[in-house]
């Protein structure tokens, strides 16, 4: 099979605006003196928190944890004191109870933080208990518990394991930055993946704007017969892991479905290199690579920030805006991203990027009425009507909303992009979606 230049059906091309951050250096965040750690950063049940206002707390210690199947426990990301457990506001728009900490500066490590062992010698369900204890989660934007996504039904066969390195959203290079810099990593994760789930062969699927990254990968990767490296064509949304899977498989997922569905499981390239740490290093997933762009930063960075750091000290480190005030900050890129109503949110296990806009930049474009131009039909990646479940949205119709398969959208964003009229049509459709979630619940 040629693994060159893959790609999907639909899509849009959009800017990149990589070049603001992709050729700085990756280098550490300034250690914060306090730090906020969400108990409810995944996807699944909110943790409990295991300590208490005044417990001294050392780096990577546990301290939150739940006992539902999906969720995910919390690490300190610093020694030092808990002052606090309060609500507070997180990146993602939710109020959850955060265990605040005041550091001491000294980074003593916990003493459960050590190797787990020579990966030969684990057992599948060791390294999915590794995985699980680390508090490992998508690190892509959805932070889905990734013990649970390697643990499917025994009905649902898998044959072949995809490591998302597309990172296909503007502005964003955190991923590219931790390939250049952790290839080797990368690989030893994929194979803990490989042994997890009893997988003969993964591919990691990466956008061919990244040559250099495709390079070191395949060098990374040159004695692992079973692991092969795809370059896929450069169009969005090409990191949602459904078009990987048609882009690198040619198989679609069923409306409804998951991957699984079709035997394949996807993982980010940072949630890879996470699992890597686990098994070699008993290191819980305490900090990440966070992207800090755009045209409203002084000096945007890829800085190696500790979970819990507020955006304020990442933008300062950055130099901070630019002239005037900033038009818009957004957790994550322009096309999924979420936009902040502060700078005094933590970063989470899923913060791969702040970006800054500027205010001539986040300017509203006045809205007109639709035309039936069809183009966000015609770039809709999942072969949906965004002009059909956008109307039936903003007229409270969320049945119909619901018969047009509105679940099945990726909220990827490319019909409002298109879109001549510049209707909010994922705005909508996203409503649509979780007034048609709630009502599930309610009725169950």
């Amino acid at each position: 099979m040629n693994l060159k230049n893959l790609t999907f059906k639909g899509g849009v091309n959009v800017p990149h605006y990589k070049e603001l951050s992709e050729k700085a250096p990756l280098e550490r965040a300034v250690e914060p003196e306090v730090v906020t750690i969400p108990l409810h950063q995944h996807t699944g049940a909110p943790c409990e928190p295991l300590v208490k206002p005044g417990d001294e707390v050392k780096v990577g210690q546990k301290i939150g944890q739940s006992d539902a199947f999906v969720s995910a426990p919390v690490h300190s990301s610093v020694s030092g004191k808990v002052k606090s457990i309060t609500p507070m506001a997180i990146p993602t728009g939710l109020t959850v109870n955060c265990v605040v900490i005041e550091s001491d500066g000294e980074n003593q490590v916990h003493e459960s933080v050590k190797p787990r062992g020579n990966l030969e010698e684990l057992s599948s369900k060791e390294i999915i208990d590794i995985i699980k204890e680390a508090g490992i989660t998508g690190m892509g934007g959805a932070g889905f518990p990734t013990y649970v996504k390697l643990s499917p039904p025994s009905d649902k066969k898998i044959d072949t394991i995809i490591i998302n390195g597309a990172e296909c959203e503007p502005y964003l290079t955190a991923d590219h930055k931790l390939m250049l810099n952790e290839a080797e990593k990368i690989v030893f994760g994929v194979k803990a993946i490989m042994k997890a789930v009893n997988v003969e062969n993964a591919i990691i699927a990466i956008e061919n704007n990244k040559p250099d990254a495709i390079k070191l990968l395949e060098k990374a990767s040159e004695n692992e017969a079973n692991i092969k490296v795809a370059s896929l064509k450069v169009k969005y949304p090409q990191g949602d892991e459904k078009r990987l899977i048609s882009a690198t498989l040619g198989r679609a997922v069923p409306s409804g479905g998951l991957p699984m569905d079709v035997g394949a499981i996807v993982c980010n390239v940072s949630t890879t290199k996470a699992i890597a740490d686990a098994v070699l290093e008993g290191k819980p997933l305490y900090e990440r690579i966070v992207t800090v762009t755009g045209n409203g930063i002084k000096e945007p960075k890829n800085l190696i920030a500790k979970i819990g750091t507020p955006f304020k000290d990442l933008i300062a480190q950055c130099g901070g805006f630019n002239e005037g005030s900033p038009g818009k900050i957004v957790m994550g890129g322009p096309m999924m991203g979420i936009s902040q109503f502060t700078i005094d949110v933590p970063v989470i296990k899923g913060s791969g990027g702040i970006l800054v806009l500027t205010e001539e930049e986040a300017k509203p474009v006045p809205m007109g009425p639709c035309i039936k131009c069809g183009k966000c039909v015609e770039v809709c990646p999942v072969n949906l009507q965004p002009l059909y479940l956008s109307s039936y949205s903003l007229k409270d119709k969320f049945d119909k909303a619901e018969e047009l398969h509105a679940l099945d959208c990726v909220e990827c964003g490319g019909c409002s992009y298109i879109c001549p009229a510049k209707r909010p049509l994922v705005e909508s459709i996203r409503v649509a979606k979780r007034e048609i979630i709630s009502k599930r619940k309610r009725s169950n």
